[in-house]
Protein backbone atom coordinates (compact mmCIF):
# COMPACT_ATOMS: atom_id res chain seq x y z
CA UNK A 1 0.00 0.00 0.00
CA UNK A 2 2.01 2.19 -1.17
CA UNK A 3 0.91 5.71 -1.16
CA UNK A 4 3.76 8.09 -0.47
CA UNK A 5 4.20 9.46 -3.95
CA UNK A 6 3.86 9.30 -7.77
CA UNK A 7 7.57 8.73 -8.00
CA UNK A 8 7.57 5.37 -5.90
CA UNK A 9 5.53 4.16 -9.01
CA UNK A 10 7.62 2.32 -11.61
CA UNK A 11 7.60 2.82 -15.46
CA UNK A 12 4.52 2.43 -17.65
CA UNK A 13 5.06 -0.98 -19.47
CA UNK A 14 4.40 1.33 -22.77
CA UNK A 15 7.21 3.77 -21.67
CA UNK A 16 9.84 0.85 -20.90
CA UNK A 17 9.16 -0.81 -24.02
CA UNK A 18 9.69 2.40 -25.98
CA UNK A 19 13.25 2.72 -24.41
CA UNK A 20 14.09 -0.76 -25.22
CA UNK A 21 13.23 -0.47 -29.20
CA UNK A 22 15.30 3.07 -28.66
CA UNK A 23 18.26 1.08 -27.69
CA UNK A 24 18.10 -0.90 -30.79
CA UNK A 25 21.41 0.54 -32.96
CA UNK A 26 23.28 3.61 -32.67
CA UNK A 27 21.60 6.88 -32.77
CA UNK A 28 23.31 10.90 -33.26
CA UNK A 29 23.80 12.25 -29.64
CA UNK A 30 22.15 15.35 -27.82
CA UNK A 31 18.89 15.38 -29.51
CA UNK A 32 20.19 15.10 -33.03
CA UNK A 33 18.28 12.01 -33.32
CA UNK A 34 14.48 10.82 -35.00
CA UNK A 35 13.33 10.19 -31.60
CA UNK A 36 13.78 13.88 -30.30
CA UNK A 37 12.33 15.56 -34.23
CA UNK A 38 8.94 13.75 -33.54
CA UNK A 39 8.52 14.14 -29.77
CA UNK A 40 9.12 17.59 -30.85
CA UNK A 41 6.52 17.48 -33.41
CA UNK A 42 4.13 15.49 -30.55
CA UNK A 43 4.22 18.68 -28.35
CA UNK A 44 3.44 20.77 -31.72
CA UNK A 45 0.06 19.21 -32.31
CA UNK A 46 -0.78 18.43 -28.66
CA UNK A 47 -0.25 22.70 -27.77
CA UNK A 48 -1.66 23.39 -31.51
CA UNK A 49 1.10 25.61 -31.84
CA UNK A 50 4.84 25.54 -33.01
CA UNK A 51 7.14 25.37 -29.13
CA UNK A 52 10.85 25.42 -28.18
CA UNK A 53 11.31 22.49 -26.29
CA UNK A 54 14.21 21.29 -24.39
CA UNK A 55 14.07 17.97 -22.54
CA UNK A 56 15.64 17.09 -19.20
CA UNK A 57 15.88 14.54 -17.35
CA UNK A 58 14.50 16.19 -13.95
CA UNK A 59 11.96 18.46 -12.84
CA UNK A 60 14.23 20.15 -10.71
CA UNK A 61 15.95 21.30 -13.90
CA UNK A 62 13.06 21.96 -15.98
CA UNK A 63 12.24 24.29 -13.52
CA UNK A 64 15.72 26.19 -12.51
CA UNK A 65 16.90 26.30 -16.05
CA UNK A 66 13.13 28.33 -16.57
CA UNK A 67 13.07 30.36 -13.96
CA UNK A 68 16.69 31.37 -14.83
CA UNK A 69 16.32 32.53 -18.22
CA UNK A 70 13.47 34.32 -17.36
CA UNK A 71 14.53 36.39 -14.73
CA UNK A 72 17.38 38.81 -14.28
CA UNK A 73 19.84 37.81 -11.57
CA UNK A 74 18.50 40.85 -9.57
CA UNK A 75 14.60 39.57 -10.58
CA UNK A 76 12.29 38.16 -7.99
CA UNK A 77 10.00 35.36 -8.74
CA UNK A 78 6.46 35.49 -7.30
CA UNK A 79 5.04 32.19 -6.33
CA UNK A 80 3.22 30.24 -3.89
CA UNK A 81 4.75 30.14 -0.13
CA UNK A 82 4.72 26.29 -0.36
CA UNK A 83 5.49 26.05 -3.73
CA UNK A 84 7.91 23.27 -4.56
CA UNK A 85 10.31 25.29 -5.98
CA UNK A 86 10.14 27.34 -2.73
CA UNK A 87 10.57 24.39 -0.41
CA UNK A 88 11.94 21.45 -2.20
CA UNK A 89 14.28 22.40 -5.29
CA UNK A 90 17.27 22.88 -2.80
CA UNK A 91 17.69 26.34 -3.99
CA UNK A 92 18.04 24.96 -7.70
CA UNK A 93 16.53 28.15 -9.25
CA UNK A 94 18.57 30.70 -7.13
CA UNK A 95 21.98 28.72 -8.16
CA UNK A 96 20.89 28.49 -11.27
CA UNK A 97 19.37 32.33 -12.03
CA UNK A 98 22.72 33.87 -10.50
CA UNK A 99 21.15 34.69 -7.01
CA UNK A 100 17.08 35.42 -8.62
CA UNK A 101 15.08 35.97 -5.25
CA UNK A 102 11.81 33.90 -4.80
CA UNK A 103 9.00 35.75 -2.87
CA UNK A 104 6.11 32.93 -1.41
CA UNK A 105 2.78 34.00 -1.07
CA UNK A 106 0.03 33.22 0.91
CA UNK A 107 -3.20 31.05 -0.59
CA UNK A 108 -5.92 28.69 0.64
CA UNK A 109 -5.34 25.16 -0.88
CA UNK A 110 -2.08 26.04 -2.59
CA UNK A 111 -3.32 28.91 -4.45
CA UNK A 112 -2.85 32.12 -5.19
CA UNK A 113 -5.24 34.58 -5.54
CA UNK A 114 -5.85 37.44 -7.98
CA UNK A 115 -5.72 40.27 -5.20
CA UNK A 116 -3.15 38.50 -3.42
CA UNK A 117 -0.85 39.15 -6.59
CA UNK A 118 -2.07 42.14 -7.25
CA UNK A 119 -1.55 43.46 -3.57
CA UNK A 120 1.84 42.10 -3.73
CA UNK A 121 2.91 43.83 -6.72
CA UNK A 122 1.09 47.32 -5.80
CA UNK A 123 2.75 47.52 -2.10
CA UNK A 124 5.74 45.44 -3.12
CA UNK A 125 9.10 47.39 -2.40
CA UNK A 126 10.51 46.87 -5.91
CA UNK A 127 12.50 48.10 -8.45
CA UNK A 128 16.52 49.16 -8.68
CA UNK A 129 19.28 49.85 -7.25
CA UNK A 130 17.40 48.68 -3.73
CA UNK A 131 15.25 46.04 -4.37
CA UNK A 132 14.81 43.33 -6.80
CA UNK A 133 11.69 43.44 -9.92
CA UNK A 134 9.04 41.40 -10.22
CA UNK A 135 10.03 39.16 -13.00
CA UNK A 136 8.22 35.79 -13.20
CA UNK A 137 5.07 34.16 -11.56
CA UNK A 138 4.98 30.71 -11.60
CA UNK A 139 2.35 28.55 -10.48
CA UNK A 140 2.01 24.89 -9.80
CA UNK A 141 -0.20 22.14 -11.83
CA UNK A 142 -1.13 20.79 -9.91
CA UNK A 143 -0.80 22.41 -6.52
CA UNK A 144 1.09 21.33 -3.51
CA UNK A 145 -2.49 21.52 -1.91
CA UNK A 146 -3.40 18.86 -4.81
CA UNK A 147 -5.81 21.27 -6.63
CA UNK A 148 -5.55 23.21 -9.59
CA UNK A 149 -5.65 26.16 -11.61
CA UNK A 150 -9.13 26.25 -14.06
CA UNK A 151 -7.77 28.03 -17.78
CA UNK A 152 -10.07 31.18 -16.36
CA UNK A 153 -8.00 31.50 -12.95
CA UNK A 154 -4.64 30.97 -14.75
CA UNK A 155 -6.09 33.74 -17.16
CA UNK A 156 -7.03 36.27 -14.61
CA UNK A 157 -3.75 35.67 -12.49
CA UNK A 158 -1.87 35.97 -16.35
CA UNK A 159 -3.39 39.18 -17.24
CA UNK A 160 -2.39 40.78 -13.92
CA UNK A 161 1.45 39.71 -14.37
CA UNK A 162 1.92 40.39 -17.75
CA UNK A 163 -0.10 43.85 -17.23
CA UNK A 164 3.38 44.54 -14.95
CA UNK A 165 5.98 42.65 -17.34
CA UNK A 166 6.23 39.43 -15.74
CA UNK A 167 6.51 36.33 -17.76
CA UNK A 168 4.22 33.16 -16.27
CA UNK A 169 5.88 29.93 -16.06
CA UNK A 170 3.73 26.72 -14.81
CA UNK A 171 5.44 24.00 -12.83
CA UNK A 172 3.73 21.12 -14.93
CA UNK A 173 4.63 17.97 -12.66
CA UNK A 174 1.49 16.74 -12.46
CA UNK A 175 0.07 18.80 -15.42
CA UNK A 176 -1.43 15.52 -16.95
CA UNK A 177 -3.34 14.60 -13.84
CA UNK A 178 -4.80 18.37 -13.64
CA UNK A 179 -5.46 18.48 -17.35
CA UNK A 180 -7.37 14.97 -17.40
CA UNK A 181 -9.88 16.99 -14.38
CA UNK A 182 -10.47 19.49 -16.61
CA UNK A 183 -12.95 20.23 -19.34
CA UNK A 184 -10.12 22.21 -21.53
CA UNK A 185 -7.00 20.96 -24.37
CA UNK A 186 -3.77 21.38 -23.76
CA UNK A 187 -3.81 24.71 -25.34
CA UNK A 188 -6.50 26.03 -23.36
CA UNK A 189 -4.89 25.46 -20.28
CA UNK A 190 -1.36 27.29 -20.80
CA UNK A 191 -0.76 29.44 -24.13
CA UNK A 192 -4.11 30.87 -24.52
CA UNK A 193 -4.53 31.01 -20.84
CA UNK A 194 -1.58 33.29 -20.97
CA UNK A 195 1.53 30.72 -20.06
CA UNK A 196 4.56 31.77 -21.23
CA UNK A 197 6.53 28.53 -20.52
CA UNK A 198 5.90 25.02 -19.21
CA UNK A 199 8.04 22.39 -17.26
CA UNK A 200 6.20 19.60 -18.91
CA UNK A 201 6.55 16.44 -16.12
CA UNK A 202 6.12 12.97 -17.04
CA UNK A 203 8.49 11.24 -15.00
CA UNK A 204 5.21 11.14 -11.65
CA UNK A 205 3.24 10.12 -14.99
CA UNK A 206 4.82 7.13 -15.41
CA UNK A 207 8.15 7.72 -17.60
CA UNK A 208 11.61 7.51 -16.18
CA UNK A 209 13.81 10.43 -15.58
CA UNK A 210 11.73 12.33 -18.48
CA UNK A 211 11.08 15.93 -18.25
CA UNK A 212 10.35 18.99 -20.79
CA UNK A 213 10.50 22.68 -20.92
CA UNK A 214 8.07 24.22 -23.86
CA UNK A 215 8.74 27.79 -24.41
CA UNK A 216 5.13 28.70 -26.29
CA UNK A 217 7.14 32.17 -28.11
CA UNK A 218 10.04 30.15 -29.38
CA UNK A 219 11.91 33.72 -29.90
CA UNK A 220 11.87 33.47 -26.25
CA UNK A 221 13.93 30.68 -25.90
CA UNK A 222 17.24 32.02 -27.55
CA UNK A 223 20.32 30.69 -25.83
CA UNK A 224 18.58 28.12 -24.01
CA UNK A 225 20.44 25.61 -25.67
CA UNK A 226 23.55 26.98 -23.89
CA UNK A 227 21.94 27.51 -21.06
CA UNK A 228 20.40 23.85 -20.72
CA UNK A 229 24.23 22.67 -21.71
CA UNK A 230 25.81 25.00 -19.32
CA UNK A 231 23.81 24.03 -16.63
CA UNK A 232 24.75 19.77 -17.05
CA UNK A 233 20.88 19.00 -18.73
CA UNK A 234 22.13 18.12 -22.29
CA UNK A 235 21.79 14.15 -22.00
CA UNK A 236 24.22 12.69 -24.19
CA UNK A 237 22.04 9.62 -25.35
CA UNK A 238 19.09 12.05 -25.98
CA UNK A 239 16.92 9.81 -27.49
CA UNK A 240 16.03 7.46 -24.39
CA UNK A 241 14.31 10.54 -22.69
CA UNK A 242 12.59 11.59 -26.31
CA UNK A 243 11.72 8.07 -26.53
CA UNK A 244 9.62 7.89 -23.41
CA UNK A 245 7.84 11.07 -24.16
CA UNK A 246 7.14 9.75 -27.47
CA UNK A 247 5.42 7.07 -26.01
CA UNK A 248 3.80 8.93 -23.79
CA UNK A 249 2.69 11.76 -25.79
CA UNK A 250 1.28 8.69 -28.23
CA UNK A 251 -2.79 8.11 -28.59
CA UNK A 252 -3.67 9.96 -25.27
CA UNK A 253 -1.14 7.59 -23.31
CA UNK A 254 -0.36 10.24 -20.80
CA UNK A 255 -3.78 11.20 -20.20
CA UNK A 256 -4.90 7.80 -19.50
CA UNK A 257 -2.38 7.26 -16.81
CA UNK A 258 -3.07 10.65 -15.51
CA UNK A 259 -7.21 9.54 -15.78
CA UNK A 260 -6.32 6.36 -13.65
CA UNK A 261 -4.20 7.95 -11.30
CA UNK A 262 -6.99 10.45 -10.49
CA UNK A 263 -9.91 8.11 -10.75
CA UNK A 264 -7.54 6.05 -7.62
CA UNK A 265 -7.60 9.04 -5.61
CA UNK A 266 -11.52 9.61 -5.83
CA UNK A 267 -11.75 5.98 -5.08
CA UNK A 268 -9.33 6.30 -1.71
CA UNK A 269 -11.32 10.04 -0.93
CA UNK A 270 -14.75 8.37 -1.06
CA UNK A 271 -14.00 5.45 0.81
CA UNK A 272 -11.87 7.84 3.76
CA UNK A 273 -14.81 10.14 3.90
CA UNK A 274 -17.04 6.73 4.52
CA UNK A 275 -15.12 6.15 7.40
CA UNK A 276 -15.57 9.80 8.34
CA UNK A 277 -11.94 11.11 7.25
CA UNK A 278 -12.92 13.74 4.86
CA UNK A 279 -10.49 15.29 2.88
CA UNK A 280 -9.46 19.03 3.23
CA UNK A 281 -8.77 20.22 0.11
CA UNK A 282 -11.38 18.78 -2.69
CA UNK A 283 -9.59 16.35 -4.58
CA UNK A 284 -8.75 17.56 -7.83
CA UNK A 285 -6.20 15.10 -9.13
CA UNK A 286 -3.97 12.19 -7.57
CA UNK A 287 -3.33 13.55 -3.88
CA UNK A 288 -5.60 13.01 -0.62
CA UNK A 289 -4.83 14.76 2.07
CA UNK A 290 -6.54 13.61 5.57
CA UNK A 291 -6.27 13.83 8.97
CA UNK A 292 -5.65 10.54 10.86
CA UNK A 293 -5.59 10.20 14.73
CA UNK A 294 -2.30 8.66 15.47
CA UNK A 295 -4.04 5.40 16.37
CA UNK A 296 -4.86 5.13 12.57
CA UNK A 297 -1.44 5.95 11.29
CA UNK A 298 -0.26 3.57 13.90
CA UNK A 299 -2.45 0.64 12.48
CA UNK A 300 -2.00 1.67 9.21
CA UNK A 301 1.73 1.34 9.38
CA UNK A 302 1.93 -1.68 10.89
CA UNK A 303 -0.14 -2.91 8.00
CA UNK A 304 2.83 -1.73 5.34
CA UNK A 305 0.94 1.29 4.29
CA UNK A 306 3.32 3.93 3.36
CA UNK A 307 2.83 8.04 3.12
CA UNK A 308 3.91 11.02 4.59
CA UNK A 309 3.24 13.56 7.36
CA UNK A 310 2.33 17.16 5.66
CA UNK A 311 2.97 20.79 6.79
CA UNK A 312 0.82 23.23 5.68
CA UNK A 313 -0.19 27.02 5.99
CA UNK A 314 -3.13 26.91 3.83
CA UNK A 315 -5.47 25.04 5.62
CA UNK A 316 -9.21 26.37 5.08
CA UNK A 317 -9.45 28.88 7.63
CA UNK A 318 -12.21 27.57 9.01
CA UNK A 319 -10.92 23.99 9.73
CA UNK A 320 -10.50 22.81 13.00
CA UNK A 321 -7.80 19.56 12.99
CA UNK A 322 -8.00 17.85 16.33
CA UNK A 323 -4.75 17.90 18.65
CA UNK A 324 -4.22 14.29 18.73
CA UNK A 325 -2.96 12.85 15.62
CA UNK A 326 -1.47 14.24 11.95
CA UNK A 327 -2.35 15.07 8.18
CA UNK A 328 -1.01 13.01 6.29
CA UNK A 329 -0.57 13.26 2.06
CA UNK A 330 -2.02 10.05 0.07
CA UNK A 331 -0.69 10.22 -3.48
CA UNK A 332 -2.11 7.43 -5.64
CA UNK A 333 -0.38 6.75 -9.36
CA UNK A 334 -0.89 4.78 -12.53
CA UNK A 335 0.21 1.66 -10.63
CA UNK A 336 -2.12 2.07 -8.32
CA UNK A 337 -5.07 -0.66 -7.75
CA UNK A 338 -8.32 -1.17 -6.66
CA UNK A 339 -8.01 -3.70 -4.01
CA UNK A 340 -4.84 -1.29 -2.50
CA UNK A 341 -7.27 1.19 -1.95
CA UNK A 342 -9.99 -0.41 -0.85
CA UNK A 343 -7.27 -2.48 1.60
CA UNK A 344 -6.11 0.59 2.90
CA UNK A 345 -9.58 1.99 3.48
CA UNK A 346 -10.81 -0.92 5.34
CA UNK A 347 -7.48 -0.67 7.58
CA UNK A 348 -8.19 2.92 8.70
CA UNK A 349 -11.96 2.08 9.30
CA UNK A 350 -11.78 -0.84 11.43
Amino acid sequence: MNFASDNAAGIAPEILAAIARASEGAALAYGRDSWTARAEQRFAEIFEREVAVFLVATGTAANALALAHLAPPWGAVLCHREAHIATDECGAPEFYGGGIKLIGLAGEAGKIAPETLQRELDEGQWGGPHHVSPSVLSLSQTTEAGTIYRPAEIRELAEIAHARGLAVHVDGARFANALARMNASPAQATWMAGVDVLSFGATKGGALAAEALLFFDPARAANMPERRKRGGHLISKHRFIAAQLEAYLTDGLWLKLARHANAMADRLAAGLTAARFVPVWPVEANEVFVFFPSRIDARLRAAGASYYPWTTYSLPANLALAHEGMLVRLVTSFATTAEEVDRFVAIARE
